[in-house]
């Protein structure tokens, strides 16, 4: 089942305790969609880079199947970039520098062979965009969106409209709270579901992800990881291990959901594994197997 994308491609500059990357590869369209491309094709993105956009990342998405027809590609400005530290505490950073470059005027644009997809994937941008986004595509099976603080403050009535429109929303725990004013988790699902979407899925970083629905609360394990070197990009990339795995098998069961969230879970422990998207480059399927089989085991135990 194609899944389109529409979302960030960026340049991002880290620093963490374990080393350090300038202008590497990131956006949330480019995690989203290098993770869903190990299930399912096409992937189809939609996104704005500048001129000064290296080869090496048309090359990575183009080598994961990628269809970058509707990459915008403006000679005469320069990428959306970002840099951030990291502390000991992988959870906490300190945003250095956020240069919108060409993403500041990002306008959409569908083409005519995406409107048709039919899962969309809506990464970390303004709400009133991931409308006009959905106004442009017909008759989606199921849209997902993510948002974070930032709109949830300073564009919370238009979030609230999109969010009419979504089928499934994926944020983490601080924002599932600031969303919802409230600060018991499944509650906050409960009203969040109330605003539109049928499906809830909160983030908790190292301790794993919540489902909600109207008939399920499934707590999904994080992997213990002995060496996480970066964990930009991770909740992007679970979004699009989500959505790939779906695509894959386009079972909207309630179980199946269940297996979406691990396998998205697993594509970020892949992620965080190294820097930008050096974890996402080379997995093969036995590798997301095994890592899927590992979840699996993490909470599975047997009755007396």
């Amino acid at each position: 089942m194609s899944v389109l994308v529409v979302g960030s491609v960026a340049l991002d500059s880290i620093e963490t305790p374990f080393g350090s990357a300038k202008s590497a590869l990131g956006g949330s369209a480019t995690y989203i969609s290098a993770a869903a491309s190990y299930f399912t094709a096409p992937i189809r993105l939609v996104g704005v880079v500048g001129g000064d956009f290296p080869k090496s990342g048309i090359e990575f998405l183009e080598a994961r199947g990628v269809d970058l027809e509707g990459l915008e590609i403006i000679k005469s400005g320069r990428t959306f970039h970002w840099s951030g530290k990291y502390h000991y505490d992988l959870n906490n950073r300190d945003t250095l520098a956020t240069d919108l470059n060409v993403f500041e005027k990002f306008d959409p644009k569908i083409p005519e062979k995406y409107k048709k997809s039919s899962y969309v994937c809506l990464g970390n941008i303004d709400p009133v965009l991931q409308r006009r986004v959905l106004e442009q595509i017909e008759r989606p099976r199921l849209v997902i969106c993510d948002t974070m603080n930032f709109w949830i403050e300073g564009k919370n009535a238009e979030l609230r409209e999109t969010l009419k429109a979504i089928d499934v929303v994926i944020l983490n725990d601080s924002e599932a709270r600031l969303l919802s004013k409230e600060p018991n988790l499944i509650k906050s699902a409960r009203v969040i579901r109330g605003m539109g979407p049928k499906i809830v899925i909160i983030k908790k970083g190292e301790h794993g992800a919540l489902l909600i629905t109207e008939q399920t609360v499934f707590s999904a394990p994080a992997y213990p990881m002995e060496n996480i070197f970066d964990p930009t990009g991770a909740g992007d990339t679970f979004a699009g291990g989500f959505v790939g795995w779906l695509g894959k098998t386009d079972d909207l069961s309630e179980e199946n959901l269940k297996r979406a969230v691990i396998y998205g879970s697993a594509m970020a422990s892949f992620c965080v594994e190294k820097f930008s998207v050096d974890g996402l480059a080379d997995l093969t399927p036995l590798q997301i197997q095994d890592r899927f089989r590992a979840f699996r085991e993490l909470s599975r135990f047997d009755e007396d």
